[in-house]
């Protein structure tokens, strides 16, 4: 027996590794003729505390960060999703994901890549393995 999705929510960053779970979402989602939702997290630590303080600098890597997940979105369109949406939030991406995304957008799947950025920790990536414990949902984790 297999699982029919209704909403499958991905989470994008620039990793390999999210383009993989990316892809594996839009054949996952018109498999299943399920709703998919993209989501990206713009990481506060990740700037310094100038830029962190600089509301300017913060509302433009949004913007930045929202332009580049409406690609995705398109990209899901044209490879022939019919239901779309993305979001961006702020925070600690598996964290974020787990306690605000996905109780506002209720997927019955997360599908993920292992969320390590460059050098950052390339073993399966701390996000990740957060998510895989604590999401009260499956849990997918694409690898490269």
């Amino acid at each position: 027996m297999t699982t029919i999705f209704k909403r499958i929510l991905v989470g994008v960053d620039d990793s390999e590794d999210a383009l993989l779970a990316f892809r594996y979402a839009i054949q996952q989602a018109k498999r299943d003729d399920a709703e998919l939702v993209i989501v990206s997290v713009l990481e506060a630590d990740k700037m310094n505390i100038y830029e962190a303080l600089d509301k300017d600098y913060i509302h433009g890597e949004f913007d930045e960060l929202e332009e580049h997940v409406r690609e995705y979105q398109k990209a899901a369109e044209s490879a022939g999703v019919a239901d779309v949406r993305m979001m961006v939030a702020e925070g600690e991406p598996g964290e974020t994901i787990v306690k605000d995304v996905i109780p506002d957008v209720k997927p019955d799947l997360l599908i993920i890549g292992s969320l390590a950025k460059k050098g950052v920790s390339r073993h399966f990536g701390s996000q990740a393995a957060y998510m895989a414990k604590y999401a009260p949902i499956s849990v997918m984790v694409v690898r490269h």
